[in-house]
């Protein structure tokens, strides 16, 4: 159970419980505590309580994932190059560079980004559909995401 599920706090409207001075707090069976005394114990505290889900509390920056597009035979460099243009907005020689490595090292991180950005660029990548200079391309491209280390 969640410490905020295991307190239950009695405040009235104005978030003051009706029988204690401003600046106290008072939970259900227990005394009434002076908040400026206890900030210290509520500051250390936060930082390692964890809510229901299992996630911190506190903000912690968001897991980077690398959005990876992987070789294949069925597609041009002047497919990956357009497509590095219109979907990452890069320029017509970073674009190149990038499906040079593809096809030399088989696989080339397009960008690294949190997690649903990252999402989204693969499915754009996976739906940009076949590759119209290319008899044998039937599809297109596929990108995968891996996590950032």
């Amino acid at each position: 159970m969640a410490e905020g599920e295991a307190e239950t706090k009695l405040h009235d409207s104005d978030g003051q419980s009706p029988d204690m001075p401003s600046g106290g707090t008072q939970t259900a069976g227990r005394p009434a505590v002076d908040d400026e005394s206890n900030n210290a114990t509520k500051t250390a505290s936060s930082t390692s309580t964890s809510t229901s889900t299992g996630s911190p509390a506190t903000a912690t920056k968001p897991w980077r994932w690398h959005v990876v597009l992987l070789d294949d035979d069925s597609h041009t460099y002047d497919y990956v190059v357009r497509m590095l243009q219109e979907l990452f907005g890069k320029n017509r020689e970073v674009a190149y560079n990038i499906a040079v490595r593809v096809d030399k090292d088989g696989r080339a991180i397009l960008m690294t980004t949190h997690r649903e950005h990252a999402e989204l660029k693969r499915e754009q990548v996976n739906a940009f559909g076949r590759d119209p200079l290319m008899a044998t391309s039937r599809g297109p491209m596929s990108a995968v995401l891996e996590p950032a280390e």
